[in-house]
């Protein structure tokens, strides 16, 4: 009890800098690195719910799995068979020479899957006639990373057994996908969260292998400070809640996971979107309650722990210059786990030949963390990624 009273004061007392800094944060305006242009903040924009409800049905997928046979991951662990889903929109277009030319890969984040992906806060910007992704024009190609979704993952059977994968891993698994599905090259790698991580990754373990990169919500560096401190307290907390046991438990541990959930809902809170749409104590309060309800049943612990813990190594820094796609880079204001005052990201991105970086100021239509799939807010930018040579 005493350990969770700990961890849930450092949250609050996070929450507490977090809205400290929101007076000084939304008044400011874009950040770009090579080259400079001018940003507004996107006109019409209204402050949606926190959950999306209703709106346009989720377009139309054809799922599959391929499964890796013998897959050594970077510590020289192996696994007979390691299972990748994905799910596809549209059809590839091909070349003179058989190649895939319309080809387009969505990455999503930690806890994530590619399912995230046909949200109508998403799909419903980019995906239809006309729309900048319009699945007439690209093919693309949703996959759940190891351990996410319908991928291998520890809740499989295997537990505290299942092989410490990383992101190179991740990396190295979603090539072999692309492989398979006969994909030699892209015209963009997107990803949110982890998946900018991994788009990072990407540019440095395969620089010919895409058109572009659009990277939103990460940093190019280690994850140290903060943002290494909450995920560790993440870590601890279910491995010090005595059901843990090890990783064979054999009911979840609740009060580790109760920690966890609290932490990931502080880091991917949004003060402004928060106190507009749950303005009394009384909504405050039903909302948390509706959180752990939609949250808790299905979560898996050792899935989390080694969700979180395939960050460990990530450190794209050494190897920036290799990136050769076109990258459109972009961080919002109000991220609690990469503050633009950190001043890393359009420190580093200078590094990478021609690349622009974008941090979108806070607004009424901004999510925090979030707000790398609410597409409404930086498609423009998009936009401006694809129609560049």
């Amino acid at each position: 009890m005493r350990r969770r009273t700990i961890e849930l004061a450092l949250v609050l007392v996070a929450a507490m800098a977090v809205e400290a800094r929101e007076a000084s944060l939304r008044a400011r305006e874009a950040i770009y690195c090579a080259p400079v242009t001018r940003m507004e903040a996107w006109e019409g924009a209204k402050v949606p719910p926190l959950q999306t409800k209703g709106g346009t049905p989720a377009p139309a997928t054809a799922e599959g799995d391929f499964v890796v046979k013998d897959f050594r991951f970077r510590d020289g662990e192996t696994l007979p068979e390691l299972r990748l889903h994905y799910a596809t929109l549209g059809k590839p277009a091909r070349d003179a020479a058989g190649r895939v030319t319309n080809a387009v890969v969505l990455l999503h984040g930690t806890g994530g899957s590619g399912a995230q992906f046909l949200a109508a806060q998403f799909a419903g910007e980019l995906f239809g006639a006309g729309q900048l992704l319009d699945t007439a024009k690209y093919y693309i190609i949703l996959p759940d990373g190891i351990g996410h979704g319908k991928s291998s993952k520890p809740s499989d059977g295997l537990h505290a057994k299942f092989p410490q994968y990383d992101y190179d891993d991740m990396v190295a698994a979603h090539h072999a996908l692309l492989e398979h599905l006969g994909v030699e090259h892209l015209r963009l790698i997107l990803g949110t969260s982890m998946g900018c991580m991994h788009a990072f990754v990407w540019g440095e373990t395969y620089p010919e292998f895409m058109d572009a990169l659009m990277p939103l919500a990460c940093q190019p560096a280690q994850i140290a400070g903060r943002n290494r401190i909450w995920r560790k307290m993440v870590m601890d907390a279910i491995r010090n809640d005595p059901e843990w046991k090890g990783g064979e438990y054999a009911a979840e541990p609740k009060q580790g996971l109760r920690t966890a959930l609290d932490l990931l809902l502080i880091a991917g809170s949004a003060p402004l979107l928060m106190q507009k749409t749950l303005p009394t104590r009384d909504a405050a309060d039903k909302y948390l309650d509706e959180y752990f309800a939609a949250r808790m049943p299905g979560l898996d612990a050792n899935d989390l722990l080694y969700q979180v813990n395939a960050s460990r190594n990530y450190d794209p820094l050494p190897g920036l210059e290799k990136i050769r796609a076109r990258v459109m880079y972009v961080n919002s204001a109000d991220d609690f786990i990469n503050p633009p005052e950190l001043g890393i990201a359009e420190r580093e991105i200078r590094r990478v030949a021609g690349a622009k970086f974008v941090v979108i100021p806070i607004s009424d239509a901004t999510h925090g963390h979030g707000t790398h799939t609410w597409a409404a807010v930086w498609k423009g930018y998009l936009a401006e990624l694809l129609a560049a040579k």
